[in-house]
């Protein structure tokens, strides 16, 4: 009996020998994967660490010319300011402190001023009958018969109105070329007819019941017309210049 329970004992130890053995043997190989899990775990954090101070350093250096041309240009813009003249401000009227509408007083100010109109010549009232006397031989051609209707004198020199006997025949006096230093003229026909030519405007036929306005320094030419041709005209102003071109 004692030789049985001595050798179930001694079994006994030397069962737990070998199975304490490979526990001894587990355990350097856990603390080696902690060892190698700290060791990478190191190398991550100094690999993030160095890509860290690597990308802060890129991230200067290309900050930093950025920076010094945003510089350049603040220091241009000061020196800028500092070279313009400074603007003198003019202080508003008292009307325009008061109303605080300093633009409606400018404009105010600004709006020129109308010149008064000049009076025109008094004008009287006058009446001309016919009568034969009246046709004279004083007026601007030799070669006509005038009778004034008194619009000169009553208009104050405005204008003038007449009727016109040209007299037959048709010379080469008559068909001289001219023009007339007028503001207005017109003319109808009241008998016979009359050829002109005028200016731009070629040859015209003008018989009793035709009127025609002859805008100023027109050139034109009296070609020819009827033995009983009477004419009205009417010309602004009463005292005008003609000048002969032949």
């Amino acid at each position: 009996m004692a030789r049985t329970v001595s050798g179930r004992k001694s079994a006994a130890k030397k069962g737990t020998a070998k199975t304490a053995a490979p526990v001894e043997q587990a355990a350097p190989k856990k603390a080696g994967v902690k060892q190698a899990g700290v060791k990478q775990a190191g190398v991550a954090k100094a690999g993030i660490k160095k890509v860290g101070v690597r990308g802060v350093a890129a991230a200067k250096k290309t900050a930093a010319p950025k920076k010094a041309a945003g510089a350049k240009k603040t220091a241009a813009r000061v020196a800028a300011t500092r070279r313009a003249p400074a603007r003198r401000v003019r202080p508003a009227p008292p009307s325009q402190a008061k109303s605080g509408n300093a633009r409606s007083g400018r404009a105010k100010a600004a709006a020129p001023k109308t010149q008064a109109a000049k009076p025109a010549a008094p004008q009287s009232f006058t009446v001309s009958h016919l009568n034969e006397s009246d046709f004279k031989a004083d007026g601007l051609r030799s070669y006509a018969l005038y009778r004034d209707l008194g619009i000169a004198t009553a208009t104050g020199g405005l204008c003038q109105a007449h009727v016109l006997r040209l007299l037959s025949p048709c010379t080469d006096e008559v068909r001289q070329r001219h023009l007339h230093e007028v503001d207005l003229q017109l003319i109808y026909v009241l008998k016979g007819w009359i050829k002109n030519e005028f200016e731009g405007h070629g040859v015209q036929m003008m018989s009793a019941g035709s009127c025609w306005l002859q805008p100023p320094g027109v050139e034109h030419t009296v070609l020819d017309y009827s033995a009983d041709v009477e004419l009205l005209e009417i010309v602004v102003p009463a005292d005008f210049k003609t000048v002969d071109l032949t």
